[in-house]
This record gives C-alpha cells, sequence and structure tokens, in this order.
C-alpha cells in the first residue's frame, strides 16, 4: 500500500463537522435498580445530549464484565453485550417482568440477574409469542460468535468461574465429545444466556434508533486486546500465542509512564499476527463490524499496539522488563478501515507515541486524541497544548483513566497553575469549566467532556485509577444531574464555538 501524505483534517464521516460530546459509559446513568442501563435514564440523557447540543455520546466499552474487577477493558467476550445493562423496566414494557418485580428490585429482595432469569423463562415458556420467530432467527444470525460465548458461560458458571486453562484438557482443548457432554445438563442455562444477548440487542437497537432521531451519534470504545479468560482466546486458541496449556508466552502492557512508574502489566495475551493475517484478518473484521452494529464512532483503544506492543515475559514481576515489538499495523488497519467505513474510527494514541505510530495513524485519516489535563508542563512544543491541536483530533479534559479536572486542579503545583492559566480563554472562570471553555474552544472535530466535569465533581468521582485493582468503574449519577440549567450553560458554550451541529 503506497504511503500516503499527512493527514491534518477530517474528509469524511461523522466528524466532517465540528461537534461535542459527553463521555459517560451506560453504567455511571442513573437507576434505581442498580448500576445504569439500557432504559428510560439513558433516553433521557439523551434528551439531555440534544438540549445541550451535543451530537455525540462516548462511552466504554459493552461487553460482559469479569465479576472481580468489572474492569469493561476486561471483557468475557469481544462480541457479546452486558446482560447487566439490560433494562428491566423495559423487560416490564414488554410484559416479561411484573410491576412488583420492580417493587421487589428496589427492596433489594431480587437482584437484577434474577429479574432477568424470570423474564428469560416466561419468554422461552410461551410469553414470547410472535417475538419467538425473530428471537431464533437472530441466534442463528449470530452463531458465529454467540455459540461460543453461550457454551464458554455455562461451562464457566458450572466450574465456579475457573479460569478455562485451568479445566479438565478436554474442555480445555474443545474437545467436540467432552464439550458437548458438559453442556447436555446446561441446555436451559444456555438457552437463558442466548435471550439476554438478544434482549441487549433489541433494547439496544431501540436506544440507538432513539438517540438518530434526536441527531445523537453513538461513540463506543474497542480495546485492543481481549482478556485471556474469555470466549474469544478459548474458541480461538490458534490466533493467539500460547503454550499447549493455554497460557501465554508474553503478556501485553506498557512501560513506565504518566500513570505508573512500575510500567503497567495488563496480562492480555499477544496476538498471533501472522495467523491472523492467513484469512485476511477476517476475526478482526468481524471483531469491527460488530463494533459498527453498535456504534456510529468507535475508538480504538491502545492504537500504538498497531505498530508495536509491549510484549512482558509472563514470569516477569511487572512491566518494567517487556521490550516493544513490531505489529502488522497497515496491512491490519487496512482491513479495519475497509470494514468500518470511512471517518468512523478513532486511534487512541496516548502515551509513548513514536513517529511510526502517529505516521500509521494519519495514513488511514484517524482522528487522534488531546486531552488538555496533559498539556500544562512547561514545554511549549507540548502536542497536547491547544495551539497544538488540529482538525484531525478529539479533545477532551480528561478521560476515564484521568483524575476529574476539579479532582487534578487541585494537585497542580502553583507553576503548573500558572500554565493552565496562561492558556485559559477567561482566567477568571472557576474551575472546572475553564477547562470545558478551553474544550469547546479547541480546533479539534470533536470536543469529549467527561459528565463528572460537567456536575463539578471531584476526585471521589473518578471513574478508574490505571494500575489500582479496586475502587474503579463504580461511579453513578444521580437522577436529577442532568437537568434544564446545565443543558442550557452547555449549549451556550456549544454554540459560541461553533460545534452546534
Amino acid at each position: 500500500m503506497p504511503v500516503e501524505p499527512p493527514s491534518t483534517s477530517v474528509t469524511s464521516g461523522p466528524l466532517e463537522v465540528r461537534r461535542a460530546g459527553i463521555l459517560l459509559h451506560v453504567t455511571s446513568l442513573p437507576s434505581a435498580y442498580g448500576a445504569g442501563d439500557l432504559g428510560p435514564a439513558a433516553r433521557r440523557f439523551v434528551d439531555f445530549l440534544e438540549a445541550a447540543g451535543c451530537t455525540v455520546w462516548q462511552m466504554l466499552p459493552l461487553g460482559p464484565t469479569h465479576h472481580v474487577d468489572r474492569s469493561p477493558y476486561n471483557a468475557v467476550s469481544a462480541m457479546a453485550g452486558n446482560p447487566e445493562l439490560v433494562s428491566v423496566e423495559c423487560l416490564v414494557e414488554r410484559d416479561l417482568l411484573d410491576e412488583t418485580h420492580l417493587d421487589d428490585l428496589r427492596s433489594g429482595s431480587l437482584t437484577p440477574a434474577d429479574a432477568r432469569l424470570v423474564a428469560a423463562e416466561r419468554f422461552l415458556g410461551g410469553h414470547g409469542g410472535q417475538e419467538r420467530a425473530a428471537f431464533e432467527r437472530w441466534c442463528v444470525d449470530n452463531r458465529s460468535w454467540l455459540d461460543d460465548y453461550v457454551e464458554f458461560v455455562a461451562l464457566r458458571e458450572h466450574l465456579d468461574h475457573a479460569p478455562w486453562p485451568t479445566w479438565k484438557p478436554g474442555l480445555r482443548d474443545r474437545e467436540p465429545e467432552d464439550v458437548a457432554a458438559a453442556l447436555a445438563p446446561l441446555a436451559d442455562r444456555l438457552a437463558v444466556l442466548r435471550f439476554e444477548q438478544w434482549v441487549f440487542a433489541e433494547q439496544w437497537q431501540e436506544l440507538r434508533e432513539y438517540a438518530h432521531a434526536r441527531g445523537v451519534l453513538l461513540f463506543g470504545d474497542l480495546p485492543i486486546f481481549v482478556s485471556h479468560d474469555s470466549a474469544d482466546v478459548w474458541a480461538s486458541r490458534e490466533l493467539f500465542r500460547l503454550d499447549a496449556g493455554g497460557q501465554p508466552t508474553t503478556v501485553t502492557g506498557v512501560p513506565p509512564d504518566y500513570f505508573s512508574a512500575e510500567g503497567q502489566r495488563w496480562n492480555n495475551p499477544h496476538y498471533d499476527w501472522e495467523e491472523m493475517a492467513r484469512d485476511g484478518y477476517r476475526w478482526w473484521r468481524d471483531r469491527v463490524a460488530g463494533q459498527r452494529r453498535l456504534f456510529d464512532l468507535v475508538r480504538i483503544d491502545h492504537f500504538r499496539g498497531f505498530e508495536a506492543a509491549w510484549h512482558v515475559p509472563a514470569d516477569a514481576p511487572s512491566a518494567k522488563s517487556g521490550a516493544w515489538e513490531k505489529s502488522p499495523g497497515a496491512e491490519v488497519l487496512a482491513a479495519l478501515v475497509e470494514t468500518s467505513g470511512p471517518g468512523t474510527l478513532v486511534a487512541e494514541d496516548l502515551g509513548v507515541i513514536t513517529p511510526e505510530v502517529d505516521a500509521l495513524r494519519r495514513r488511514f485519516g484517524l482522528p487522534g486524541m488531546k486531552v488538555l489535563q496533559f498539556a500544562f508542563d512547561g514545554d511549549p512544543d507540548n502536542s497536547y497544548l491547544p495551539a497544538h491541536h488540529e482538525q484531525l483530533s478529539v479533545v477532551y479534559t480528561g478521560t476515564h483513566d484521568n483524575d476529574t479536572t476539579l479532582g487534578w486542579w487541585a494537585e497542580q503545583s502553583a507553576e503548573e497553575r500558572r500554565n493552565v492559566v496562561a492558556e485559559l480563554l477567561d482566567p477568571t472562570e472557576p474551575m472546572p469549566w475553564a477547562m470545558v471553555r478551553l474544550t469547546m474552544a479547541s480546533t479539534a472535530t470533536l470536543a469529549v467532556v467527561p459528565a463528572q466535569d460537567l456536575l463539578g465533581l471531584g476526585s471521589e468521582s473518578r471513574m478508574n485509577t490505571p494500575g489500582t485493582p479496586t475502587g474503579n468503574w463504580s461511579w453513578q449519577a444521580f437522577a436529577d444531574d442532568f437537568d434544564a440549567p446545565l443543558a442550557a450553560r452547555l449549549r451556550e458554550l456549544v454554540e459560541e464555538h461553533d460545534r452546534l451541529v
């Protein structure tokens, strides 16, 4: 593929025009029934976005999480939806639950998982009616990933959630007779798991149509790596660098950086790129196609891993002892862009970014990211400073991995604060809105503000602290947070900086 000249502007797709958006994961929506979900609160947030003049809702990955860390970046499946995002209120609307079930959920006498089970049993027991044919057709249409997912989850539950490399060899290695024998008594559970995925897909499609009708695009997040203990790796071992027992030979991570002096060890297995190339990267094509069925825009997390990835020996005590190893960036990205469509992918290009990584991103016309919290170290050449932003960018006050702007501001030294104030459009404006205004004023085609910054929240509301295993992913908004005065205040900034579509 010939090298094209560097691109600095967006020439096609949803980001041809200036837009504003809000970063809020679905689980952070307010709810009386546990974590946020795809129901009425999600639709009310779309209404808030419309009122605020924001045409992009960015969220984190939607896959089913592991119960230990709850991280959306460590999913049980790269293709499935998280059943915990299924709205119980929407199940009542479909007569698969009763109002009394909602009362039980509010009182804590019924869990959301139990409520989904009740709904599944009703549907599969005959309440499905004419929808049963649509459900069965959907299962057939999605069997390429659905069968692997439900079989993996059912077996994993049956084996007390033990990681798949510890299963007896016949199940670990997916010997057909062993798997069939183990699944035979789990037929009812397999049906429930399929129902949960279908309901997720149905509710998501309803939400997406609701958003589109109000001019709101949905912006998703695709982690470059997948969890070792996942349906993807169990079902496609040949695509990953594993030993005979299914364990990684090297694991993913990053060297020491802004977030950690020891580096970060993520423990995902690395890809066998040579094997993936044999069928034209079909696994990647299927994966990005699945994301595009959900989202209008997709962020590729840890984009630099397509140029070179940090390989940490499996027995190393920390990520510091890793080394960079080249990846087939142009080949796999050509497949991704062709499948996803022009102007629909965004590169998360934070961290150790070399000229080669930047050239790869520009070659395929992918917007990168600018995070203002990284801009004020006193270096006039800092690429995150507003003066160095390009249209081919998405700008943030901070991301889900950063502290909130108020929390960040509280930790800045006097010199760092002077650096910040020197860049503000209105030095007298209080934080965090001074940074929100600076974000909106950027030349970047899309400006995104985390919901916590709009709400003026401190460090206690931070979404994630990289390198820490607990206390993450749990922040949740209150029911009255996204009100009309806040929408009006934000809309004024959006319009002032020509982001009102």
